[in-house]
């Protein structure tokens, strides 16, 4: 296919795409690049002007057919993506010139890998190039500072780094199922220690008097989710101050996904005082945010951690990802991942510098990664 075959459309809201249209390029179940998932950020405010992720979607039609699409934001700052760049903004205003706006394609609030670059099967060699220019062809008509794909997947990746741009790394934490029977079968394979010390964080929430209930979007009552979102309400207001979603979100993802959601909710004494909420693929499982009324030892890890671990095992699915950051997941069961993100640079005077910085900073990321892997918390025979 040539440029005059296709037909490119920048889209500032996917509901004029056809949620069957666009999820036909969605492989492997990926919660967050669904029509549902995405769309609904749009329309119960979680992105736009407020927020500084406004909608810039690239499509590529054939005969008036979508084949090819990059969820794509124009950002006016650089909140919620998980890839810092404060030291960039910086050097742009110190060399008189503006960092916003910029373009970035990823799942907003989200530090998950996953397509970037979304195209029909047997044909991404004809239409990640159209994606591509398109969105150089976008940061030029808006003088945008860059484009930065973050946390695309391990083929995009290896056609991102064809085109010159400049990748980042960093680390995450994942878990990942080596066909465990059962929560027992994973404990038995790591160290004494560590095993010893999940099984008394487990226990001291039994013996709170809590427990545990997981939901999917089918389960879940309209109370259970007013309840979380209160919790996670109630965690921004105490450590972070700016929310994004909210309720009426997370019951639209929740009617539109039953089976990729779970809720997992802690009760004690018959009132409802902690929540966390994930997503599942067909062969992942992502911890995305967590919440409480009343703070009980260790509940946050048996919540946020070993509910999702036990149901990995259960439903067969891979790996785990609980979210960016955390050391303390190495003691429970997770070990260092590298992730990457790529960055088109647009000011040719500024190339040069932020190659040196990401050359560095990825020797510190590998010489970071290679301590932790020195502290697994599985058997030598094992790890």
């Amino acid at each position: 296919m040539n440029d005059s075959a296709s037909r490119i459309r920048i889209r500032k809201n996917l509901k004029d795409i056809p949620s069957q249209d666009w999820n036909a390029l969605v492989t492997g179940g990926q919660p967050f690049l669904r029509h549902e998932f995405l769309s609904a950020m749009e329309e119960h405010g979680c992105v736009g002007e407020h927020f500084g992720w406004i909608p810039a979607h690239v499509t590529v039609y054939e005969r008036d057919r979508l084949v090819a699409a990059m969820p794509l934001y124009r950002k006016l700052n650089s909140y919620g993506e998980f890839v810092f760049d404060h030291a960039w903004e910086e050097a742009w205003q110190r060399a008189g010139l503006n960092y916003f706006p910029k373009l970035v394609s990823a799942v907003p609030y989200t530090p998950a890998t996953g397509s970037r670059l979304l195209a029909i099967a047997g044909r991404e060699h004809e239409l990640y190039p159209l994606l591509y220019d398109s969105a150089l062809a976008l940061a030029r008509e808006l003088q945008a500072s860059g484009v930065h794909w973050l946390f695309p997947s391990p083929r995009e990746i290896g056609f991102l780094q064809q085109q010159q741009t400049l990748l980042r790394h960093d680390c995450q934490f994942h878990w990942r199922n080596r066909g465990y029977r059962d929560f027992d079968d994973f404990l038995a394979r790591l160290s004494a220690r560590k095993r010893k010390n999940i099984r008394r964080e487990r226990r001291r929430v039994k013996e709170a008097g809590v427990s545990l209930r997981r939901l999917t979007g089918h389960t879940a009552t309209d109370q259970d989710w007013q309840d979380f979102a209160f919790f996670y309400q109630r965690l921004f207001d105490q450590k972070w101050g700016m929310p994004t979603f909210n309720e009426t979100f997370f019951k639209a993802v929740a009617r539109a996904m039953p089976e990729q959601t779970l809720l997992v909710l802690a009760d004690l004494e018959g009132e409802c005082i902690a929540g966390a909420l994930m997503y599942a693929s067909d062969t992942h499982l992502y911890g995305r945010h967590w919440g409480c009324s009343v703070e009980i030892d260790s509940l946050h890890f048996e919540a946020c951690y070993y509910q999702g671990i036990e149901y990995c095992i259960e439903k067969g699915l891979s790996v785990f990802e609980p979210g960016a950051q955390g050391e303390h997941k190495i003691a429970r069961g997770f070990t260092p991942v590298q992730t990457i993100s790529a960055h088109w640079i647009a000011e040719p005077g500024f190339v040069e510098p932020i190659r040196r910085f990401v050359r560095l900073e990825q020797r510190s990321v590998a010489a970071y990664m290679e301590q932790l892997n020195k502290q697994s918390p599985y058997r030598k025979d094992n790890s």
